[in-house]
This record gives structure tokens, C-alpha cells and sequence, in this order.
């Protein structure tokens, strides 16, 4: 007797890996190992990116708060240091929307802590 392998599985298995790598460029979208090992890769630089994304927008805000506050006479260590100081909790997601689209309302805060 025949040795019976499932092969009907093993075949979809790759069509999957196929079908995720439609659009890359040369063998990376047609040959079996090279696309499985493009598709691996790429799983890898997306979770790299997800926690390099947090980092960049903490950094894209505080860069925004710092360049409001210098506006009004303060820098961004001492305006944190004065919300802290003054208990006022506000985090720097939202501090950065205010300093780019509520200007008033950044004068506000920075005036409160001053």
C-alpha cells in the first residue's frame, strides 16, 4: 500500500503563505521557501514596529509640547515639572493636540503652572 501523505492540507498551507505575499517583488511571491521566509520576516519587522510606533509618537508629542511651550517662556522639563508639581494630570497626547490645534487653551495650562 501507497504511503498516503495530505497532501491536500500541505497545498493549502503554502497557497496560504502564496497568497500573503502576492505583490512582492521577483521570487519572493512564486518560490515555496523564499516567500515563506519573506512572509516570517515580515511578521517580525511588524511586531518590531508596533512597539517602535509608540516610541515615535511619544517622541513626535513631546517635540510639539516643547516647541508650544518655548512659545510662552517655558521649556518642556519645567512645564512637566510644574503639571506634576501642580497635580494637574494631563498626558502628553492630548497636551500635544492642544498645543497644535487649541493654542487658547495650551496658554491656559501654561499660564495655570506658571
Amino acid at each position: 500500500m501507497p504511503r498516503s501523505v495530505n497532501h491536500v492540507a500541505s497545498r493549502n498551507r503554502r497557497k496560504k503563505v502564496l497568497k500573503l505575499t502576492r505583490g512582492y517583488i521577483g521570487a519572493r511571491k512564486n518560490v515555496w521557501t523564499v516567500a515563506k521566509n519573506t512572509w516570517e520576516k515580515g511578521l517580525t519587522y511588524a511586531y518590531r514596529d508596533r512597539k517602535n510606533k509608540k516610541r515615535n509618537f511619544r517622541a513626535l508629542w513631546i517635540q510639539r509640547i516643547n516647541a508650544a511651550a518655548r512659545q510662552y517662556g517655558m521649556s518642556y522639563s519645567r512645564l512637566m515639572g510644574a503639571l506634576h508639581k501642580n497635580e494637574i494630570d494631563i498626558n502628553r497626547k492630548v497636551l500635544a493636540d492642544l498645543a497644535m490645534n487649541h493654542p487658547e487653551a495650551f496658554k491656559a495650562i501654561v499660564d495655570k503652572v506658571k
